[in-house]
């Protein structure tokens, strides 16, 4: 068994071994690096007792890790997709259709934001428009951090299937039929 320093210990002799099996994971040099200096800092705050097994526990939190980056990677990858074809498609769009859009899309937001539970309404506000960290919104509304995540999911969740109907007429403005008309399944 090891404690807190040993365990620090451990990984500074291990480091060279869980660089490799971070490169492995995650195809490149930096992004192992990145995820080593997390996994650094994560173990410097830990305040666990006694481990068994450390080098176990320090492979077990390094394939965690990457797999936290690979997931976080891929859902970036995908938003920027996302916010690349909806300003193509905005540059399509005259001005004026674009404010209309956009006022439609904040209306539905309100909407959304407004039909939601108080607690979910009011973690949403703290961390999105006054910017305080899931730990502070969690101290203020007397829960634990992990509820805070999951109250942001769930507003994210609603306020993106309120904006499904704007995404959803993407594709039909898209594609045009014969006569210059949306296309609807012809």
């Amino acid at each position: 068994m090891t404690d807190d320093n040993g365990l620090k210990a451990i990984f500074f002799e291990i480091r060279p071994m869980l660089l490799r099996l971070l490169i492995a994971r995650l195809g490149n040099q930096d992004d192992a690096e990145d995820t080593l200096q997390d996994m650094w800092l994560r173990i410097d705050q830990l305040a666990v007792g006694p481990i068994g097994q450390p080098a176990g526990f320090l492979y077990r939190v390094a394939a965690n890790l990457a797999t936290d980056r690979r997931i976080a990677t891929t859902r970036r990858s995908a938003r920027d997709t996302a916010w690349l074809d909806v300003q193509s498609l905005a540059a399509e769009l005259p001005d004026a259709e674009r404010v209309l859009i956009a006022r439609e899309q904040l209306n539905a937001v309100e909407r959304a934001m407004a039909d939601m539970p108080d607690r979910m309404r009011i973690a949403l506000r703290m961390f999105r428009f006054e910017e305080q960290s899931q730990r502070a919104i969690a101290e203020t509304l007397g829960i634990s951090v992990s509820g805070v995540e999951k109250l942001l999911q769930r507003a994210y969740r609603q306020i993106h299937e309120a904006c499904e109907i704007f995404s959803a007429g993407d594709d039909d403005r898209r594609r045009l039929g014969d006569e210059g008309k949306p296309n609807r399944g012809q």
